[in-house]
C-alpha cells in the first residue's frame, strides 16, 4: 500500500489540534471533556507558578481555575487518580479499561525488591483496616520508620502498604487537601457502574491502543505503547500487527525533512482535510505538557530542543530550573524561566531565550507579555518582574 504522506506543517498542525492547542484557549469550559480530550492530565507537585496540571488545563482553556479540578475529584466523581507516566488524572469512564494497570503495577509493588525491602502483609491488613473504620487517611495518620539503614527510594512500612493497595486498585484516591493525598477503598470512592464494568484483557488492550493513536493523530509503536505506559512494547507491536486493515500507513516529514514511516487512524485523511491553521496566539507551556512531554517527538516535529533540568544540579543546566516553551501559532519560538512569587503578587522572568532564527519583534514581545499576564492572574501574580533583559528586539 502507497504511505499517505504528511508535510511536516501538516503534522505539527494535527498534533497541536490533536492535543487541543490548535483554537484559541476561551470560550465556554467543560472542564472533564477536555480531560477526556487529552487522555489524563499528569499530576506533578511543584508549585513553581502553578502545578503543572494546573497548568496544562489553563492553557486549553485560559478561564479554568486552580479550585474546578477539585470539584471533579471529591465532588462529581468525574476524574479518578492512577498511575500512567507518573500520577495522573484520569476520565472516570476509562476506568473499566484500567483493570490491566492495577494488575501490572500491583504486581510490580508486591515484589521483593520493591523499594528495597517487601510488604509485611500484616501491616497491610491493618492499615486497610483503619482506612475502613475511620474513612480517608493520609500518609500523616501513620507514623512507622524506616528500620536500619536508610538506602535510595526506601520508605516507611505504612507509605509502601498504601502505595502498594493504591497501584494495585484497593484504594484509590479520596481527594487532596494542598495538594496531600488521601487515601480511601475504592468501593467508596469509584461509582458501581465503573467498577463493575471491567472488560477483558485483550479488549483492554485494543481500547488503550486505539485511543492513544486517535489522541496522537498518527505514531509509531513506541508513541502508541508510552501514550498510556500500561502495556509493554511487545504487547502493542502484537496490536499494530493485528490492526494493519484498521490503521492507515504515513510517511510523516520530520523538521529536517526525514521521513518517519509510521501508523495513523482511518480517519486520518478527513483531519487532514479540516486542519486550520493554529492560533497565533503566543502560548506559555508547562514542562510536562503533553506536546512538550515526549521530547523526542518535540525534536522530530518542532526541531525544538528541550530538557526539563529541575533535577540538574545547577552548575550542569542549560538553561534554568523550571523553564517555560514558548509556542507561537505552529512553531516554538524561545523559552523563558519564571518563578511565582505569591507573597508579593509577583511574577518573576528570569530569564529569557529566543530560538535561533527567531526575530523577537516588539509585538512578538508585546504578546509575551500579555500572556505572562494571563498567566499571572491563574496564580493570582498581579504583577511581572523582569530580572534579566528583554530578548533582543526587532523592529
Amino acid at each position: 500500500m502507497t504511505k499517505l504522506r504528511i508535510s511536516n506543517r501538516q503534522a505539527r498542525w494535527l498534533w497541536l489540534d490533536a492535543q487541543g492547542l490548535s483554537e484559541t484557549p476561551t470560550g465556554p469550559l467543560d472542564l472533564a471533556e477536555v480531560i477526556r480530550q487529552l487522555g489524563f492530565v499528569q499530576l506533578d507537585t511543584i508549585q513553581n507558578v502553578v502545578r503543572a496540571h494546573h497548568h496544562i488545563l489553563w492553557s486549553r482553556n485560559q478561564n479554568y481555575r486552580e479550585p474546578m479540578l477539585d470539584k471533579l475529584y471529591a465532588g462529581q466523581r468525574t476524574v479518578f487518580e492512577h498511575f500512567t507516566h507518573d500520577a495522573s488524572v484520569i476520565p472516570i469512564e476509562f476506568y473499566s479499561k484500567w483493570s490491566r494497570q492495577f494488575r501490572r503495577l500491583g504486581e510490580r509493588t508486591s515484589r521483593s525488591d520493591w523499594y528495597k525491602h517487601p510488604l509485611n502483609q500484616k501491616e497491610v491488613v491493618a492499615i486497610k483496616q483503619r482506612i475502613a473504620d475511620e474513612g480517608p487517611l493520609s500518609t500523616h495518620a501513620f507514623d512507622t520508620k524506616i528500620e536500619g539503614k536508610k538506602e535510595m527510594w526506601a520508605r516507611p512500612p505504612h507509605k509502601k502498604a498504601l502505595d502498594h493497595m493504591w497501584y494495585a486498585g484497593e484504594l484509590s484516591t479520596s481527594h487532596r487537601e494542598n495538594f496531600v493525598k488521601y487515601y480511601d477503598l475504592t468501593e467508596r470512592v469509584i461509582p458501581d457502574q465503573y467498577r463493575n464494568s471491567a472488560s477483558d484483557d485483550d479488549s483492554n488492550i485494543d481500547w488503550l491502543c486505539r485511543n492513544a493513536l486517535d489522541r496522537l493523530g498518527f505514531g509509531s509503536q513506541g508513541d502508541i505503547q508510552r501514550f498510556w505506559a500500561a502495556m509493554d512494547a511487545k504487547e502493542a507491536n502484537a496490536w499494530v500487527k493485528e490492526n494493519q486493515d484498521r490503521l492507515v500507513p504515513v510517511s510523516v516529514e520530520t523538521s529536517d525533512r526525514q521521513a518517519l514511516h509510521i501508523h495513523a487512524n482511518h480517519d486520518i485523511e478527513h483531519r487532514i482535510r479540516r486542519l486550520k491553521k493554529p492560533s497565533s496566539r503566543l502560548r506559555i507551556l508547562n514542562p510536562f505538557d503533553p506536546v512538550v512531554r515526549d521530547r523526542d517527538r518535540l525534536q522530530r516535529l518542532f526541531g525544538f530542543e528541550y530538557r526539563n533540568e529541575m533535577f540538574v544540579p545547577p552548575a550542569k543546566r542549560k538553561w534554568g530550573y523550571y523553564v517555560y516553551p514558548l509556542l507561537e501559532g505552529d512553531r516554538f519560538v524561545g523559552r523563558v524561566e519564571l518563578k511565582g512569587g505569591r507573597k508579593a503578587g509577583q511574577l518573576i522572568v528570569h530569564n529569557i531565550w529566543q530560538e535561533p532564527k527567531v526575530r523577537w519583534s516588539r509585538k512578538r514581545q508585546e504578546k509575551l507579555e500579555a500572556e505572562l499576564q494571563r498567566f499571572g492572574r491563574l496564580a493570582g501574580l498581579h504583577e511581572t518582574v523582569w530580572n534579566c533583559a528583554i530578548a533582543t528586539l526587532q523592529s
